[in-house]
């Protein structure tokens, strides 16, 4: 029976089959905070094996499983470890650093050269892998939509979203999509050159997450890595021992 992989972040459900050490064709889709629609858990897979990381609400996370549970004959949840498949992470209790992050990291690390990993969704992640697995730490920000949602929040009357990037914009759609994502690009190009600078060469930029499109543009020598957190995933997965529950 087949294996599958499923990330449930804060605003998008992902998950492909698992092909090797990597992920499959994906398929995604927008959730709620709380509640996913009905019609998309019936049309999950089933199988063998469901390989799981989520940094949704608990109890989105617990009703996910709920439902993986009666379509697997076994799930496993992927957690943040010190040490794994070749990656050590940098916080001193592992425990805190997300799992999307520690498992982008994992999808990286067999590269063998220093990389950059921005994750862009609800929030905008940074972090620095060097070339021998060590995890030199990163920053966490909020990502160019929830900046506009919070913008948005606080004043009405300036739009949560639309307008087009533009260096020096001529209204008010445009200056706010140019000032977030502008921002984002500017965090994750600083601390590209303070990589640099602490490495001793510039590392590759590898950008992911649901908002990362929109930046493409602005990120000149940047790869998008679309399924990078379900590619850790599969790493994961097939590092796990035989008998791990």
């Amino acid at each position: 029976m087949s294996d599958w992989l499923f990330d449930l972040g804060n605003s998008r459900f992902k998950f492909a089959p698992l092909q090797g050490a990597r992920a499959g064709d994906v398929q995604a889709w927008p959730h709620g905070a709380e509640a996913m629609p009905a019609d998309a858990l019936q049309a999950l897979p089933s199988g063998g094996g469901a390989y799981v990381a989520s940094v949704a609400a608990p109890a989105l996370t617990r009703s996910m499983l709920a439902i993986l549970q009666g379509r697997f004959q076994q799930v496993r949840v992927a957690r943040t470890q010190a040490r794994y498949a070749g990656v050590q992470v940098a916080y001193a209790d592992p425990g805190k650093f997300g799992v999307d992050r520690f498992l982008g990291l994992l999808a990286v690390a067999e590269r063998g050269e220093a990389v950059v990993v921005a994750g862009v969704g609800t929030a905008l992640t940074i972090d620095l892998l060097d070339a021998d697995g060590l995890h030199r730490g990163g920053r966490i920000a909020a990502s160019p939509t929830t900046m506009r949602e919070a913008l948005h929040a606080r004043a009405v009357q300036l739009p949560a979203t639309g307008g087009d990037y533009s260096e020096f914009a001529n209204d008010t759609a445009d200056a706010l999509a140019s000032g977030c994502d502008g921002a984002a690009v500017a965090l994750i190009e600083r601390s590209r050159l303070q990589a640099a600078e602490l490495l001793g060469s510039m590392p590759t930029l590898l950008v992911h997450g649901g908002g990362a499109p929109a930046l493409m543009p602005l990120l000149v020598d940047a790869h998008f890595q679309p399924a990078l957190v379900l590619d850790g995933l599969a790493r994961w997965a097939v590092h796990q021992p035989a008998d791990a529950g």
